[in-house]
């Protein structure tokens, strides 16, 4: 299910943003406006369904660090909203802060809202509602049901449902929400997993931090587009070419380049070399996601990379839906170029991130 529209309110520097999502969107702007905001709102979604909501939002500090801290109406709630639009379903998530008496968890999540819709035309109709504790769905034959027991306050109801052949249509959007993969940094310091070989199983979808690299690439060229993989690593680093191997199922990589007898172990490639071979491994998978969000990924890379950067998201974007933010301009052309991409440009006014007046493309 494509995603059609997201808008965000009350989180960090978001007051209140909507807008439509393309096949491949790109949100484009410079370092403090607020990508990664916009990046980490659809992430939310995605550890709702995992039932990892509090978690996520305590590594940012919990609840309060992360509402809106500007201006707001006298009266108005402190709260976080972050709502999709996908193919026929339309689900939002709204949270505050933990009503008094806060006891230890202070900082957790308190889950206000839950609305699901389901759209057949122009008409759209509530399949499931939350307000704080209780919660009602419509189940499998179109009955109004009320959830049995008293639901947790830090996690949605998506992760809490017990029974989903009962409630086939929050079942398909939690399953839907789930398959959502982000990528946002890939650790590469001298300790990191991807310098080194590790124990390899066959790995479909890359981790988020790329500590499987070896394992993602191996899977790419034993199941996956072999000759995609070393001609995309060709075209980045020309008269290049990538080894892997195997010993005691401990997988590792290394990178023959022009004008070294020996070539290189992943222990000894820059920064940049390894993060872009995670990004191959990501947009590569064997098992693409139907929605792939991607965080800058032009960091540490160098600007010749952008464009062969830019033609793997398009080739990525004819199996799934892209999602990419970048404060490189050049890589926002590439992609609009290759994919025909929606480019959306924000800015900060007042403080809070908005888009460039006239920016958002019209909806089919």
């Amino acid at each position: 299910m494509p995603v059609r529209e997201l808008w965000i309110e009350g989180y960090r520097s978001v007051q209140s943003l909507r807008f439509p999502l393309a096949p491949v969107t790109v949100v484009v702007g410079p370092n403090g406006c607020g990508k990664t905001n916009v990046y980490r709102a659809l992430q939310l979604l995605h550890t709702g369904a995992e039932g990892t909501l509090a978690r996520s939002l305590a590594e940012e500090g919990g609840l309060p660090s992360v509402l809106w801290a500007g201006p707001r109406k006298k009266g108005a709630p402190a709260r976080l909203t972050v709502g999709v639009r996908l193919e026929d379903l339309a689900y939002e998530l709204s949270c505050g802060v933990v009503p008094p008496p806060e006891g230890p968890f202070s900082l957790d999540p308190d889950v206000k809202e839950e609305t699901v819709w389901l759209h057949e035309g122009k008409r759209r109709h509530v399949v499931a509602e939350r307000r704080s504790r209780s919660a009602f769905a419509r189940d499998a034959e179109g009955h109004r049901t009320t959830f049995g027991a008293e639901l947790w306050g830090s996690e949605s109801v998506l992760a809490q449902i017990s029974e989903p052949h009962r409630f086939p249509l929050l079942s398909a959007l939690r399953g839907e929400l789930l398959r959502w993969r982000f990528y946002h940094h890939f650790r590469t310091d001298p300790a990191s997993p991807l310098r080194h070989a590790q124990v390899g199983v066959r790995t479909p979808a890359l981790a988020h931090d790329g500590r499987d690299l070896a394992a993602a690439l191996m899977t790419i060229d034993d199941i996956g587009d072999d000759r995609g993989l070393h001609a995309a690593v060709e075209s980045a680093f020309p008269g290049s070419s990538l080894e892997l191997s195997s010993e005691e199922g401990r997988f590792s990589f290394r990178m023959r380049m022009p004008g070294l007898q020996r070539p290189l172990e992943a222990s000894e490639l820059s920064d940049g070399t390894l993060r872009y071979l995670c990004l191959l491994a990501a947009l590569l998978s064997p098992r693409p996601p139907p929605f792939l969000a991607l965080n800058e990924p032009e960091s540490s890379l160098h600007p010749s990379l952008l464009e062969p950067l830019g033609r793997l998201i398009a080739a990525a974007s004819r199996r799934g839906q892209v999602f990419v933010t970048t404060h490189a301009h050049e890589l926002a052309t590439a992609l609009e170029e290759h994919a025909g991409a929606a480019v959306l440009p924000l800015h900060k006014d007042g403080g809070a991130t908005e888009l460039m007046q006239g920016s958002i493309p019209a909806q089919d």
